[in-house]
């Protein structure tokens, strides 16, 4: 009877142990920055994937929330690991010329101090959503409402809208490096500390692609 309890616990333990590698892989599998070092793959990191499980979100915008946190918690390891390699290794070469992303960026994420996470916010995703869709369909930019509906939907402290990309990572990069604005408006906006945020990927009809994150306290 102790052999065959002792046997039934092994066997059971071995199950538990199974299932929680499993999960590892899955959550070592899922890190979209896996392909710049080895180290975004280990299970801390997950903690950034707030959005992980909002089912109104699309992939892609869950993983913009996903990248936008791992910079802003690990801003040192992003600059010395996803920064050095991004031009080459995404085929963006003009970049190794660019001050705004050697010079500026680069030390800006180096001497940066770890940022709250943000979360998932469903009236800042109504209010990047509604702007998103309208603009894209009529093909401006910026931030004006040019409807009531989404005049009354607004709800944000910092807005950021990029235009032409489809990859979330070059969405974050597009707006963290921020060349040719002397203000570093989209920079400032995604690294302050705001808690809450909602993102929007949405067909352009002059760029193709277009992305609204509005961040709020």
């Amino acid at each position: 009877m102790k052999y065959f309890l002792g046997l039934l616990f092994f066997f059971v333990l071995k199950s538990i142990l199974v299932a929680q590698t499993a999960t590892e892989i899955k959550i070592y599998s899922i890190s979209p920055l896996a392909k710049y070092a080895a180290e975004w793959n280990m299970p801390i990191y997950a903690e950034c994937n707030t959005a992980a499980n909002e089912k109104y979100l699309q992939p892609k915008e869950k993983e913009i929330i996903y990248i936008l946190n791992l910079v802003r918690v690990y801003p040192k390891l992003f600059a010395n690991t996803v920064l050095t390699k991004y031009p080459k290794m995404s085929d963006k070469l003009e970049l190794l010329n660019d001050t705004y992303y050697f010079k500026s960026l680069l030390e800006t994420l180096r001497k940066l101090e770890a940022k709250p996470l943000l979360f998932a916010d469903k009236k800042c995703y109504t209010s990047a959503f509604c702007h998103a869709k309208s603009s894209g369909k009529r093909g401006y930019t910026g931030h004006d409402r040019l409807t009531n509906e989404c005049e009354k939907k607004s709800y944000f402290n910092g807005e950021c809208c990029d235009y032409g990309n489809d990859d979330p990572l070059d969405i974050v990069l597009s707006l963290l490096i921020d060349t040719n604005v002397p203000s570093l408006g989209h920079r400032n906006i995604l690294l302050s500390s705001y808690e809450k945020i909602g993102v929007s990927f949405q067909p352009h009809k002059k760029y193709e692609f277009s992305a609204v994150i509005d961040l709020h306290y």
